[in-house]
């Protein structure tokens, strides 16, 4: 982990939160790894106090959880949890897309399309945390803009669990094909098909409600 010194914009407490997440995002702390309060303090070269409001929030996200005699520890991914995430998914993106194209207008258009250029972007330079952040920034969108706050909370409540889940799964798919196929959905926004294009969106769940953890 690196130091914070150098970084005066970002509050402590912040910093370390941002460089656990990602490390878990990432897979570099797996599932049941210890996460020691005073360890982590020693290595930021901070005190305990903005580790302590890290971990909280990791809590809060379900990255983490606290365990008797373990203190904080990296969460499971389970099988049954990516099912339901997605099941949920299937069952609201698809409305999320066709109430936001009732809306939608050349702004929100020119959004998702720096939106995939930047996703191109992160696959030409190999940044493939860009990318999931991107692939999510993407979807969130229509649940931001479909006017149905159930439905935006719902998102912010499992988008970190998918973050988590597919930076493992795109190891397994072709980013090339990932990057293709939000393009293509775009296009299908662009052309004003809403039926096509919820379809097009949940069409790929399939995949990762099965996937094996």
């Amino acid at each position: 982990m690196k130091t914070i010194a150098a970084i005066q914009t970002v509050s402590l407490s912040e910093q370390v939160y941002l460089s656990l997440r990602k490390a878990i995002l990432k897979g570099e702390l797996p599932p049941g790894h210890r996460l020691l309060v005073l360890e982590i303090a020693n290595k930021f070269e901070i005190s305990q106090a903005p580790v302590r409001e890290a971990l909280e929030r990791l809590k809060q996200e379900g990255l983490i959880v606290g365990k008797t005699n373990k203190g904080s520890v990296v969460s499971k991914i389970t099988h049954k949890e990516i099912q339901d995430v997605y099941e949920l998914r299937i069952l609201i993106e698809g409305h999320a897309i066709r109430e936001t194209m009732k809306v939608i207008n050349a702004g929100d258009i020119e959004y998702l399309e720096h939106i995939v250029q930047g996703m191109q972007r992160a696959l030409d330079e190999g940044d493939a945390d860009q990318l999931v952040e991107l692939d999510m920034r993407f979807h969130g969108y229509f649940y931001e803009r479909c006017d149905n706050h159930i439905f935006l909370e719902i998102w912010k409540n499992i988008r970190t669990k998918i973050m988590r889940f597919i930076s493992i799964t795109n190891q397994q798919i072709s980013n090339e094909l990932i990057v293709g196929g939000h393009r293509e959905l775009l296009e299908l926004v662009k052309s004003g098909n809403a039926e096509e294009a919820a379809v097009k969106c949940i069409a790929g769940f399939s995949f990762y409600k099965n996937y094996k953890v």
